[in-house]
């Protein structure tokens, strides 16, 4: 063979070996496994590593093809979306200058030091010229500059954020990254998708102000969020379900429903109201329901706790920042950020034995940690919350067992809800306690409970805590968002920082493990994924108002109220609609409260003795005696129905 000949072997995603010359692309072998692929293709995994289309091969090498369907090609395409609008917003707007524009999740965005305030109507025009620059099909072609170089070309552009970013890593003495698509040059490491017109379908979604890299110190910039697709339809369904999911927003259901309201002389300290609190209670009545079932004993631990216990616990040394403190009698003390250290010292107090384990403490504890103000979210993202703890003390051989009850647990709670999940098994961070050989213990036993459960997980490698393997449960809502709330932890620290023992059989004494667990996560936040799931109407069982009874005149206001006597009496949440107010009126606004029955009561059923009853979403169910009805709901109510 010639020089020029020389052949490489390339080992393909399916394990296949095809042999190609030396200095073939990525792309190129695309295009030779089918137009339908090359036509996909974002970028290339090469050898495990993420890398242009255009990378050319040179030794015998692994190779994927990664399309808009895997997550490193859906990443790059929405990268070079953010190019695509810095080079529009460059090209309408010389003076601005630019500053980061990465892929995030569901999207991109761009940050902007400009004069001009990015209007809707402006966003608009962006919008137009991006697709011009999609239209021309620019290659997005690599280029690496030595830090001097690179600097002086963008003094030359007059781009300060950008070289401050550069002087950063010119130290380093690496040469330094650039793309260039057209007349415009940005730096960035990528990768990218060969030319501008893969990105076929985006749209810009809204512009918010962010501060230079993040602190309030630095100058205020504009940026710019949008979503990039390669299907129209694809970006029609998304844009679709982003409206959706404004109307489900928990915070104006929140206000519609009379939940809880966010007000300025709390941030991040929610204020529930009579529905919301009805809800909440509902919600920790058959929180605590189920945990009796499954052998738990429920403790309370004090809200505030000297230094000393955090110190011994690691929180004051690690977590300090994020801790509200205190001095009492010249003595430092910190608000709980969880209940942990509670749940050691509540253990301490009494001698155990192996006869006592499983040990199930379960704690509603209302834990405080500071988030930035700009973190805040609702409910989702607040600063004090009650945490659904529970604390399992156990021997390492009861380890697997326990772990099948928690989820057997979970399974129970979640399935309430219609909600599905996923498993993700978090392994042990470099910066860890403890010994190798029992992280393995530990990580293999959660893997193989869940396998012994039929159930399947995904691998999170390193990213456990530092005192033990996890278990996190992403639950998926009826939009198919996710939601991280479940999950379970195994420590192997506590126990021993706490000095925890038992007696074991053997007469001597033991350390136990510990599983750190919550199914809930916080109650505050599960209201909010609820509210959205369920989109306002709560099922019957949970739902703070069940029944509304609408008197069609006055002189049925008396009838009305005995028919709601009996009612609550049989244990439903009630009320009679007395206004004076025409019954269309009074329906319509029943229905905007999701309010599940509405019973009308005029002179036939006065007469009768009935009530005509209307269901939410079903509508008119025709006349009932109030027994009748009350029998059907209860049952809904016992077994928790959806509807």
């Amino acid at each position: 063979l010639l020089k020029d000949d020389i052949m490489i072997k390339v080992t393909l995603k399916d394990g296949s070996v095809k042999e190609f010359e030396s200095g073939i692309t990525a792309m190129e072998v695309a295009k030779s496994l089918g137009m339908g692929l090359y036509k996909a293709a974002c970028v290339s995994k090469i050898n495990g590593e993420v890398k242009d289309l255009r990378t050319p091969l040179t030794e015998d090498c692994s190779l994927e093809i990664l399309t808009f369907d895997d997550p490193d090609g859906k990443w790059a395409l929405r990268h070079t979306a953010s190019h695509i609008l810095a080079q529009a917003v460059k090209r309408l707007y010389p003076e601005a200058k630019l500053a980061i524009g990465p892929a995030i999740d569901n999207g991109f965005y761009y940050d902007f030091d400009v004069d001009v305030p990015f209007t809707p109507d402006v966003l608009g025009k962006i919008e137009a010229e991006m697709k011009k620059i999609v239209k021309e099909a620019l290659p997005l072609e690599k280029y690496e500059l030595a830090p001097d170089e690179a600097i002086k070309l963008m003094e030359e552009k007059n781009e300060p954020f950008k070289v401050e970013l550069i002087k950063e890593h010119s130290g380093k003495g690496e040469k330094i990254s650039f793309y260039r698509q057209g007349e415009f040059d940005e730096l960035c490491a990528g990768p990218h998708v060969p030319d501008t017109s893969r990105v076929k379908a985006f749209k810009l979604t809204s512009c918010t102000g962010a501060y230079w890299r993040g602190d309030s110190k630095n100058k205020m910039l504009q940026r710019i969020y949008g979503t990039a697709f390669t299907k129209k339809d694809d970006l029609e369904a998304y844009l679709a379900a982003i409206e959706e999911a404004k109307k489900r927003d928990h915070r104006k259901l929140g206000k519609e429903l009379g939940l809880f309201a966010l007000l300025d002389e709390g941030p991040g300290f929610p204020f529930f109201l009579p529905n919301g609190m009805t809800l909440r209670n509902t919600l920790i009545d058959y929180w605590r329901e189920v945990h009796k079932r499954y052998g738990y004993v429920e403790i309370s631990t004090p809200m505030m706790l000297n230094r000393a216990l955090w110190e011994r616990s690691g929180h004051w040394d690690h977590y300090k920042e994020n801790m509200y403190t205190t001095v009492i009698d010249d003595t430092d003390f910190a608000i709980k950020p969880m209940n942990c250290p509670g749940g050691m010292l509540v253990y301490k107090l009494q001698p155990h034995s192996y006869r006592d384990l499983p040990l199930r403490m379960g704690e509603l504890g209302l834990v405080h940690r500071h988030e930035l103000s700009g973190a805040l979210h609702g409910l989702f993202r607040v600063r004090c919350f009650t945490q659904d703890d529970a604390h399992i003390f156990m021997t390492w051989d009861q380890m697997k067992d326990e772990i099948k009850n928690v989820v057997r647990l979970f399974d129970e709670v979640y399935s309430v809800f219609g909600l599905t999940y996923q498993i993700e098994v978090s392994t042990m961070p470099e910066d860890h306690m403890g010994d190798v050989k029992d992280w393995d213990f530990a990580t293999e036993t959660l893997k193989a409970a869940v396998t012994e459960m039929g159930k399947d997980f995904i691998i999170n490698e390193g990213d456990g805590a530092f005192y033990g393997p996890k278990l996190d449960f992403h639950l998926s809502d009826s939009l198919g968002r996710t939601w991280q709330c479940g999950t379970i932890q195994l420590d192997m620290q506590l126990p021993e920082r706490f000095e925890l023992e038992y007696t074991g059989a053997d007469g001597e004494k033991h350390r136990p493990v510990m599983i750190h667990r919550v199914v809930l996560g916080s109650i505050e936040r599960f209201i909010g994924v609820i509210t959205e799931h369920f989109a306002g109407p709560f099922p019957l069982w949970l739902a703070p108002v069940q029944i509304k009874i609408l008197p069609i005149a006055d002189r049925h206001h008396d009838y009305a109220k005995k028919v709601c006597a009996e009612l609550d009496a049989m244990g439903f949440r009630v009320e009679v609609d007395e206004r004076s107010e025409k019954i269309g009126y009074k329906i319509r606004e029943a229905q905007l409260h999701k309010i599940p029955y509405m019973l009308l009561v005029g002179d036939k059923e006065v007469e009768d003795g009935t009530v005509s009853v209307r269901k939410r979403g079903e509508g008119d169910l025709g006349a009932s005696s109030v027994q009748d009805f009350a029998t059907g709901a209860l049952e809904d109510v016992k077994s928790k129905k959806i509807w």
